[in-house]
C-alpha cells in the first residue's frame, strides 16, 4: 500500500517538461521584485516570495499520486485548496491558473493559454512549523492545548464514511508493512518478526472496537499526513495544512488514527509530556465513550505509524550514500525501536489522586499522567473539568453552587467512575484526580479496580491549612471554583482515616516534592523531577 513507502513512478515527468513555468515562478521579476525561496518534495514544487507561496505539482505519475497531465495537477490543486481549507483556515487562497500569451510570456492573469495550476497560500516562516518548535523543546502545554483543539475540530467536522469493518484496511496496511520491512535489507529479522506479531495480535484485540468504530462514522476524510511539519503556527495559533489531497483512501481513516500520527511524532521528538496533553485535551473536547473504548487501538495506531515512518526513512536511505546514508538508517532504526516498544502490551492502571482544594492534585497528575501506562500515558480524569463539560460551559466559566451540592457531587463521581471503567477496559491506564473526602468514594473506585483486576494506587495530599487557602486565593484561569471559604468547609468536614490502599503525602513542598514521593511510590523508572516539563 502507497502509506508504506516510496513506489516506483509509472511514468517520470521531466522537470523540462515544466521549465518554463518553474523559471517563471523563480524569477522575481515575477513577484514584482521579491526575492524567492524554492521548496522542493517528491510531488511538489514551491517558490515563497514576499508574502506568498505558489506550490505546483511535478508533471509526475505514481501508481498512488498521478500528477502527469495538466488537466489532473488542476484537479489536485483544486482539491488541496478544497480540503485545507476547512482546517487550514486563511492559510489557503486558492487555487490559481498560470497562462502563456500569445506573445510568450508568462503570468498569473491575461487571457493567455493555461499552461500550469499552481495553489496559492500565505507564507509563513519554517520557524513557525510545530516541528521547529519541537526540536527546540518550545511547545508549552497552552499550544499542545490549542493543537488538540485544533485536531479535534477538524475531526469533528469531517465527512464521515461509514463502513462494516474498520480492521480489514488496517490489516492489509500491516501486512504490507511487514513485508517492505522485511525487503530492506536494513533490520535485523528477528525484530521485524517481533514487531509483526505484536501488532497483528494488537489488531486483533481491538478488532470490535475498530469495526464498531467504522460502523459508527468514526471513519472519516481526515488529515492524512498529521506531523509536526504540516502544522504552523499563525497567527498565534496552531493551523494543520497540507492534508493527503491526492489518494481519498489514505486521508478516509479512523479519526484515533489520525491522531496517532501526531502522538507519535511528538513522542518521538521526546516531548512525551507534551503528547499526553494533546491526548487528553482531545478527549476531553470529545466527551465521547467511543473514544474512551477506541483507545484499545492506540498501541496499534502509533505502531503502524512508526513503522511506516521507520520504512519510508529506509527507503530513502538506499537512495544515499556514505555519512548520509548511515546517519539515515540509525533515524529509521529509531522508528522501528520506537514502533517495537509500543506494540507491546502495558497492563493498565488506576490512580487516583485526593486532597482538600489547594494541596495540588491536578498538578501531580498531570505530571505523573505521561509516565503511566503505555505510550504517551495515562488518561487523566479531573474532577473539575468534568464538572463544567456536564453543565455545558466553558473551562473557565464559573458554576453556581446548585453545581455542588450532595446530589450533583455524587453525579460528577458516578461519571468519572463510568469513564474510568470505559479506559481501563480499552487496557489504557487512567489517573483520577478528585477532593476524594468521602470515605464511600475513595471505596468505590478501590472496588472498581478489584472488578476489573487492575493495580490500583490511592495518593491523599495534604498540606498546611494557610498554605492551602493562599493557593486557592492565588488562582487565575483554573477550572476549580473552590475559594478560601470553600477550604476552610473542606477542612472543617475532614474526612475519614484512609485505607491501606491510600497513602498520605505532604505537599507542603510544592509540586516538584509531590512528584517525587509519588513517583518513588509507583515505581523507580518513573523520570527525576528535573525531567518533568
Amino acid at each position: 500500500m502507497s502509506q508504506a513507502g516510496p513506489q516506483q513512478p509509472l511514468e517520470f515527468g521531466r522537470e523540462s517538461d515544466q521549465r518554463a513555468v518553474i523559471d517563471f515562478l523563480a524569477d522575481p521579476a515575477s513577484h514584482g521584485g521579491q526575492p524567492v525561496e524554492r521548496f522542493e518534495t517528491h510531488g511538489n514544487l514551491v517558490f515563497v516570495a514576499g508574502g506568498d507561496a505558489f506550490k505546483i505539482k511535478r508533471a509526475v505519475g505514481f501508481d498512488y499520486m498521478d500528477f502527469s497531465t495538466l488537466a489532473k495537477r488542476r484537479a489536485a490543486c483544486g482539491r488541496e485548496v478544497a480540503v485545507n481549507q476547512r482546517c487550514g483556515g486563511d492559510l489557503y487562497v486558492g487555487s490559481i491558473p498560470i497562462r502563456r500569451s500569445a506573445a510568450g510570456q508568462l503570468s498569473f492573469g491575461g487571457d493567455g493559454v493555461i499552461v500550469e495550476w499552481a495553489v496559492r497560500m500565505r507564507r509563513f516562516e519554517q520557524g513557525a512549523l510545530l516541528s521547529e518548535r519541537a526540536r527546540n523543546g518550545d511547545i508549552d502545554t497552552a499550544l499542545a492545548k490549542q493543537l488538540a483543539a485544533a485536531v479535534y475540530a477538524c475531526h469533528h467536522g469531517a465527512d464521515r464514511a461509514p463502513r462494516a469493518s474498520g480492521l480489514e484496511a488496517l490489516q492489509d496496511l500491516r501486512r504490507s508493512i511487514g513485508v517492505g520491512l522485511k525487503g530492506q535489507g536494513v533490520f535485523y529479522a528477528q525484530d521485524t518478526g517481533r514487531l509483526a506479531v505484536g501488532l497483528r495480535q494488537q489488531l486483533d484485540g481491538a478488532a470490535a472496537v475498530l469495526n464498531e468504530r467504522a460502523r459508527r462514522g468514526y471513519v472519516r476524510r481526515c488529515h492524512g499526513d498529521l506531523h509536526l511539519a504540516n502544522i504552523v503556527l499563525w497567527h498565534g495559533r496552531p493551523i494543520l495544512y497540507d492534508a493527503i489531497e491526492f489518494d481519498e483512501a489514505l486521508a478516509t481513516i479512523d479519526t484515533l488514527y489520525d491522531l496517532a500520527f501526531l502522538l507519535m511524532d511528538i513522542d518521538f521528538h521526546g516531548l512525551r509530556p507534551t503528547a499526553n496533553t494533546v491526548l487528553n485535551r482531545y478527549l476531553w473536547l470529545s466527551s465521547d465513550s467511543w473514544d474512551l473504548q477506541g483507545l484499545r487501538a492506540l498501541p496499534a495506531f502509533l505502531t503502524l505509524r512508526a513503522a511506516i515512518r521507520a520504512r519510508v526513512t529506509a527507503d530513502r536511505a538506499s537512495q544515499k550514500d556514505g555519512a548520509v546514508r548511515t546517519a539515515a538508517i540509525a533515524h529509521a532504526q529509531r522508528y522501528l525501536d520506537a514502533a517495537s516498544s509500543y506494540v507491546v502490551p502495558v497492563p493498565p492502571k488506576l490512580i487516583a489522586i485526593g486532597g482538600f482544594s489547594g494541596t495540588g492534585k491536578t498538578t501531580l497528575a498531570a505530571a505523573l499522567a505521561p509516565w503511566i501506562g503505555g505510550a504517551p500515558g495515562a488518561v487523566h480524569l479531573r474532577s473539575d473539568l468534568e464538572r463544567k463539560a456536564l453543565a455545558g460551559v466553558g473551562e473557565f466559566e464559573r458554576l453556581p453552587d446548585s453545581s455542588y451540592t450532595p446530589q450533583a457531587r455524587q453525579r460528577i463521581y458516578a461519571g468519572l467512575q463510568d469513564k474510568a471503567k470505559a479506559i481501563l477496559r480499552a487496557n489504557h491506564s487512567v489517573i483520577v484526580d478528585a477532593v476524594y473526602a468521602d470515605e464511600s468514594h475513595r471505596n468505590q473506585i478501590e472496588a472498581m479496580a478489584d472488578a476489573l483486576g487492575v493495580a490500583f494506587r490511592g495518593f491523599w495530599l495534604e498540606a498546611d491549612p494557610r498554605r492551602l487557602v493562599a493557593r486557592v486565593a492565588a488562582r487565575r484561569d483554573d477550572a476549580s471554583d473552590a475559594t478560601p471559604h470553600v477550604v476552610r468547609a473542606q477542612l472543617g468536614a475532614g474526612t475519614k482515616p484512609l485505607s491501606r490502599r491510600w497513602r498520605a503525602l505532604n505537599a507542603d513542598g510544592g509540586a516538584e516534592q509531590s512528584f517525587d514521593l509519588a513517583s518513588s511510590a509507583i515505581s523507580s523508572k518513573l523520570p527525576a523531577t528535573g525531567r518533568l516539563s
